[in-house]
């Protein structure tokens, strides 16, 4: 669960949200009620998940090459040129 706390208090408790958000816990920020951010630790996460895909994909691509209507050339022919 989500430790919650108000836009005001986290900017007065800056540190000690950033410290618990460090330690792993997610801290959902709100304003008037409604949450408008998520501080989640570093490399944790949706967009964390995403960056590892996308390497995961320009990996695969390098390593079975890539087609330009012409010859194709893999990871090695890079290195040749």
């Amino acid at each position: 669960m989500a430790y919650t706390v108000s836009a005001r208090e986290a900017n007065q408790r800056f540190s000690d949200i950033l410290g618990r958000a460090a330690k792993g816990e997610a801290v959902v920020i709100t304003r008037r009620g409604e949450p408008v951010a998520q501080l989640i630790k570093y490399g944790t996460g949706a967009a964390a998940e995403a960056n590892s895909a996308a390497w995961d994909r320009l990996v695969s691509a390098l390593e079975t090459g890539f087609s330009l209507g012409g010859d194709t050339f893999d990871r090695d022919d890079l290195h040749e040129r």
